[in-house]
């Protein structure tokens, strides 16, 4: 079986094979040649380990990994996705084998291994599920509950509505649905753009996915198979924004520890008034440059413990440590509750039927599968089917933890169950419009961004009948900023300013409040407003919160003082009392400021583009050699426009924040559509696609989706024969098991020859395995030898079972009964083996993956069997097999010819072959 990669002009992957399983493999490979130095920084920092090459930066984000276990999580939801959806499971595994085959050839491709000296590593099946939940943990905005916390107890649970905004984190983006009635073609558009953290390159990868089953074009996560939240299959589209759902739940905890080292124990007092064991262990976080640091991972029964999880020097009672007393518990151990690690669940079950989708109603069936991050989802097809609803998994608890950290040892903060059915949406005069405001999803959360983008996109909306694909980029970048008219209201209503601060608010009063990158009115509105939320953080009666609370350092975004402020702005500005505050004279202090020394340029010269790259890039910082430093550019927007270009005012003005794509779906014709990234479809600087795109996304151009294979050049090199490989079904008890170092867990399980023929006939009978003597063996002649092993009492064979795929077919034979015993002298205690190791499934293989599976079969015949010598006779002809025993400490014997055996079922030919044999001792 093949697949072909095909590119466009701008290098966008169009992938075309004969299944899904083949697609997800070629997905998987094109992602690893794209993307494979982002791709594994992802990898690593789901597992906690990226401050191993990305040094101490990177340690605060590896503790949070570690403690709050997101690559055990990640493993218990693949191991319940196997279970649950099979077909599924496959198909990541599939994805998993292209990235690792992809991986080599990416990897040297890309500079930044080198850099760092990081060697790629193995994708595990569990792996995609990791770097989603790495990216999306701290999308619901948990910490904000922290932030919450500070205020009440410093200022007064009063003073929390105040500071009522989630911040840029997790607000800025937008979507819309217009129906047929309101465009040219009279069938529907939807458009918008994800609003994230820039990073170089990007998080969301243009792709195209095509095989009989279906044809998706779509916006990817790189490192994940599939398209999750924008595609268009051709005659259904969908897209999605972030619900701003409250599902997370932070718990103050009360521990008490007892013994030391190792086996140190802890137990968390639960709301039943008693003490329940928790789970302990120590990670080891290596660090590049600085010594490694030890993480002590605790798990009680609301959650992993992610805060002050290694708790010394508190009273000791009953033998042991005790943490959260009383006078202790404000600072005591927190542990979150979030849905994946409850119910082992991302939503990956949604995937596969999404890109099978053909109607709104299937993506809606889809959807009701999906889990995290909760998303308002619009969805539109060719029949006049509309979608507007809330997706994903909100539990049902108490109103007060969505809002605060609550006491695990106080009854009435459980979980008790899942919000069903999940809020629906309406469309209202043909217009649907998502920006994270209150809408649908009001009844899940706490806190929603300000309704001035949704507001805006609605005005804009509402002015037409007539729209077309090509006239939505317009919509995309919209600078009008609504949230401007508190401070220049204050500063209409002051007197006795200044002649330099009167001019100064004479050119802001008659600005259109455009925040485009050449207006010099943006540029002065964005100082005095820096100045003014600098003023209002320095003043006295908001001095408590300026004290650093006792949190990681992974949680300061959320934290400081500053930002809050600046986010809030608008409601600080509006509130009926703040503290005593004159906000008057902040805001005239602030004009005559920057009136006495005003911005001398425009607004695009300070608010530049400021993406994140997990190491610095040679061409943009000046390091390499020759080059001089090269400045990103300047932007237009800011966080409450639609386009929505996030900085902090007060601290800078350069935006680490913004659309991180643009899409336009044009449900009548797909080839009508649009979309763009901000920088390109490749993470290898030196490609001519590393940022071919950054000149339409600044420009708010957006590029064609292309459909005609025709138009597309295929990718020399990349038409790949794909392995067929194949899953055990069914629980089946395993008869060993065993952590193979470096290669992963191995599990003995008897063949059914039935269930595993699919396994057993193409590895029998290959070239490879000539000297098995099957080579010309139909199906039903190697399940009738199978079968015939199975009815005896002396014969066994087993399958080597490597992270749920088989790996090696071994069999086990009592000499005394078999052909071997007519040319030796068979001694008590002797087993006979043998041994075929499978094709690896990414093609390539690993090196020592043949001995570490011997390793494992001869360990369980020595050990669980309790034999003392093992007795092999490869054919003379295989010289590697017997390379390998020897290495692996078998002592020869002489040749040997094993006389020809006829039964009803088999026939076995004469064979020469060589006698080997392994002690136990």
């Amino acid at each position: 079986m093949t697949a072909e990669i095909y590119r466009d002009a701008w290098g966008v992957p169009h992938l075309r094979a004969g299944d899904a399983l083949e697609l997800a493999r070629a997905q998987g490979l094109a992602t690893a040649h794209d993307r494979a130095w982002q791709i594994e920084v992802e990898r690593h920092r789901a597992r906690g380990t990226s401050a191993a090459f990305l040094g101490a930066d990177a340690l605060p984000w590896d503790r949070f990994a570690r403690q709050a276990l997101l690559d055990d999580t990640a493993r218990r939801c693949f191991t319940a996705l196997e279970r649950r959806d099979p077909e599924t499971a496959d198909w990541v595994r599939a994805y998993v084998d292209g990235v690792n085959q992809g991986l080599p050839e990416g990897a040297r491709r890309t500079p930044e291994f080198d850099a760092v000296g990081l060697v790629p590593g193995r994708w595990e099946p569990w792996t995609p599920l990791g770097v989603w939940l790495a990216t999306h943990i701290l999308f619901a905005g948990f910490p904000a509950k922290l932030w919450r916390e500070e205020v009440a107890r410093r200022l007064g649970p009063d003073a929390v509505a105040l500071f009522a905004t989630d911040g840029p984190g997790t607000s800025g983006s937008n979507g819309w649905l217009v129906t047929g009635e309101r465009t040219a073609t009279g069938q529907p558009v939807i458009a918008g753009d994800p609003h994230r953290f820039i990073e170089a390159p990007g998080v969301y990868q243009q792709v195209r996915l095509s095989c009989p089953e279906f044809d998706v074009v779509g916006l990817a996560v790189p490192g994940v198979p599939g398209i999750a939240h924008f595609g268009h299959t051709g005659t259904v589209a969908w897209a999605i924004t972030n619900a701003m759902a409250d599902y997370q739940d932070l718990y103050r905890e009360r521990l008490r520890w007892s013994g030391d080292g190792e086996e140190r124990l802890v137990e968390a007092l639960g709301p039943d008034g008693k003490w329940h064991a928790a789970s302990r262990h120590v990670e080891t976080v290596e660090v590049a440059g600085a010594d490694a640091v030890e993480v002590e991972v605790i798990e009680t029964e609301r959650g992993p413990v992610i805060i002050n999880a290694d708790m010394n020097g508190y009273a000791t009672r009953e033998g042991g440590r005790e943490s959260g007393g009383e006078g202790e518990d404000r600072n005591g151990p927190i542990s979150l509750r979030h849905p994946p690690r409850v119910c082992e669940d991302l939503g990956f079950s949604s995937l596969l039927p999404l890109l099978r989708a053909r109607r709104v109603a299937d993506v809606d069936r889809a959807l009701d599968d999906w889990a995290e991050p909760v998303n308002v989802v619009q969805a539109a097809d060719t029949e006049g089917g509309l979608l507007h609803r809330v997706a994903g998994r909100v539990p049902v608890r108490d109103p007060l933890n969505g809002t605060r950290i609550v006491a695990a040892w106080e009854p009435g903060h459980e979980w008790h169950g899942w919000y069903a059915p999940m809020p629906r949406g309406t469309v209202d005069d043909g217009i649907a419009v998502m920006a994270n405001q209150r809408g649908p999803a009001t009844p899940l959360g706490v806190e929603f961004a300000p309704p001035h983008r949704a507001a805006r996109l609605r005005t804009l909306l509402d002015a037409r009948k007539d729209w077309k694909a090509a006239d939505m980029s317009a919509l995309h970048m919209d600078t009008h900023l609504a949230s401007a008219a508190p401070l220049l209201d204050g500063l209409a209503a002051l007197d006795g300013l200044s002649p330099e601060a009167a001019a100064l608010r004479g050119h802001l009063l008659r600005w259109d409040r455009h925040m485009a990158a050449d207006s010099t009115e943006a540029a002065l509105y964005a100082a005095v407003r820096s100045a003014v939320v600098r003023r209002l953080a320095a003043h006295p009666a908001l001095s408590p919160l300026t004290e650093p609370p006792p949190y990681p350092e992974v949680f300061r975004p959320w934290l400081a003082l500053l930002p809050r402020v600046a986010f809030a702005l608008e409601s600080l500005l509006t509130a009926e009392k703040l503290y005593g505050i004159d906000r008057a004279e902040v805001v005239r202090a602030a004009v005559e400021e920057v009136a006495g020394d005003p911005p001398k340029g425009v607004w695009g010269d300070t608010h530049r583009l400021a993406p994140w790259r997990a190491v610095p890039d040679p061409a943009y910082d000046g390091s390499e050699p020759g080059s001089e430093p090269v400045s990103e550019p300047g932007l237009s927007g800011d966080h409450d426009c639609v386009l929505c270009t996030s900085a902090v005012p007060g601290l800078t003005d350069r935006a680490a924040r913004g659309p991180a794509a643009r899409y336009v779906w044009d449900v009548a014709r797909r080839e009508d559509s649009f979309w763009v990234v901000p920088f390109g479809t490749s993470g290898v600087p030196g490609s001519p696609h590393h940022r071919d795109q950054l000149p339409l996304w600044l420009a708010g151009e957006l590029a064609p989706v292309v459909t005609d294979w025709n138009l597309l050049s295929k990718e020399r090199g990349t038409t790949m024969t794909t392995p067929i490989t194949y899953r055990i079904r069914g629980e089946r008890a395993a008869v060993h098991e065993e952590v193979v170092e470096g290669l992963g867990t191995v599990r003995i399980v008897p063949v059914d020859a039935e269930a595993d023929l699919d396994v057993l006939h193409p590895w029998v009978t290959a070239e490879r395995a000539r000297f098995w003597g099957m080579g010309g063996f139909t199906r039903e002649q190697v399940l009738e030898t199978y079968r015939h092993l199975g009815s005896l009492d002396t014969h066994h064979a087993f399958l080597a079972v490597l992270d749920g795929e088989p790996a090696a077919l071994f069999q086990t034979y009592e000499p005394e009964a078999d052909r071997v015993s007519e040319c030796y002298e068979v001694e008590p205690g002797d087993i006979g083996v043998h041994l075929l190791i499978g094709p690896a499934p990414d093609g390539v293989g690993r090196p020592g993956h043949s001995t570490a599976l011997l390793t494992a079969f001869t360990t369980y015949v020595l050990r669980v069997l309790d034999r003392r010598r093992v007795v092999v006779e490869p054919d003379l002809r295989n010289e590697k097999a017997i390379a390998r025993l020897i290495r692996q400490g078998f002592v020869l014997g002489p040749p040997i010819v094993l006389p020809e055996i006829d039964l009803p079922e088999i026939h076995l030919p004469e064979k020469k072959a060589r006698l080997a044999f392994l002690l136990r001792e």
